[in-house]
């Protein structure tokens, strides 16, 4: 029945779309993609990265998601922890998973990402 992964949603607090515009495409690399019209009024945004979809929406009563989290494989995780740094996000490196190498970072609103390459062999 399931084929794939489609998007993951993520919630975000009102106005906050243009810090997560810098972070996802200045950040991540990611290209923002437009929402269908009816969609859009709703504000928040979408990002994709190759077969990566995230969703952003916006929700009034919104408090990020600590544990909760989308697992994003990455290639070159030094390089990815840096950049993540370098902007001011949290890297918190995790050896708790056999055959990757992994941290938990946080988006600008403050929802728990996890960053995951697999260790080479």
């Amino acid at each position: 029945m399931l084929v794939a992964l489609d998007h993951v949603q993520l919630a975000a607090p009102p106005g906050s779309e243009d810090r997560l515009r810098a972070y996802h495409t200045g950040v991540l690399g990611m290209t923002e993609i437009p929402k269908p019209p009816a969609l859009a009024a709703r504000g928040g945004c979408w990002f994709e990265a190759g077969f990566v979809r995230l969703h952003v929406g916006i929700q009034d009563d919104f408090r990020p998601a600590k544990k909760a989290h989308p697992g994003l494989r990455v290639r070159g995780i030094e390089a990815c922890a840096a950049r993540l740094a370098a902007f001011g996000a949290p890297v918190i490196w995790d050896d708790g998973l056999p055959g990757h190498r992994r941290f938990h970072s946080e988006d600008p609103v403050g929802n728990r990402l996890e960053f995951l390459e697999p260790a080479p062999y």
